[in-house]
C-alpha cells in the first residue's frame, strides 16, 4: 500500500480488524470481541464511539481496497516486538470468538505469524497458549 506509516494505534486495530475480517466476513460475535479487545486498552479506551468507527471504517476501507495481507504488512512496520506480539495473542484471540476457525483463518494465521516477524519461539508459545486458552479441557473425549 503506498499509505505513510500508521501510528501504532492504528496499526494495532488494522491487524485485529484484518484477523476478524480474514474468513471473508465480520460477524456479530467477531465485531463484539473487537469491540470488547480494544475498549479497555490504551488509547482506545479514551475514544469515544464516532473517534472509534471513523477509525474503524478508515481501516476497512483499506481492508476491502487492498486486502487484509496488505493491511498487515502496511501494520507491521509501525509495531514494535512487544507490540506485535500483542497484535499476534489478540487477533488470535479474535479469530476464536465465534468458537470457528475456518481454512481461510487457518491460512491467515500463517500469513500473520510470518508476517510479525517475531523470533519462531516466540511465535510458537503465543499460538501455543492461545490454543490452550481456547481449549475445550473439559468436553467429553480425548482433549486434543
Amino acid at each position: 500500500m503506498d499509505l505513510p506509516v500508521p501510528d501504532a494505534s492504528e496499526a494495532f486495530v488494522a491487524i485485529c480488524l484484518a484477523a476478524v475480517g480474514s474468513d471473508g466476513q465480520l460477524n456479530r460475535a467477531e465485531s463484539h470481541s473487537l469491540r470488547q479487545q480494544l475498549d479497555w486498552r490504551t488509547p482506545y479506551r479514551g475514544m469515544g464511539d464516532t473517534e472509534m468507527a471513523t477509525l474503524i471504517d478508515r481501516l476497512l476501507g483499506l481492508w476491502r481496497q487492498h486486502g487484509g495481507e496488505a493491511l498487515i504488512h502496511w501494520a507491521v512496520q509501525a509495531l514494535t516486538q512487544p507490540q506485535r506480539e500483542t497484535a499476534l495473542a489478540v487477533a488470535l484471540e479474535l479469530l476464536a470468538a465465534d468458537r470457528l476457525l475456518h481454512p481461510d483463518e487457518h491460512r491467515f494465521i500463517d500469513s500473520l505469524t510470518a508476517a510479525m516477524g517475531l523470533p519462531p519461539e516466540r511465535t510458537a508459545a503465543i499460538v501455543e497458549v492461545m490454543g490452550l486458552l481456547h481449549r475445550d479441557a473439559l468436553a467429553p473425549g480425548p482433549v486434543a
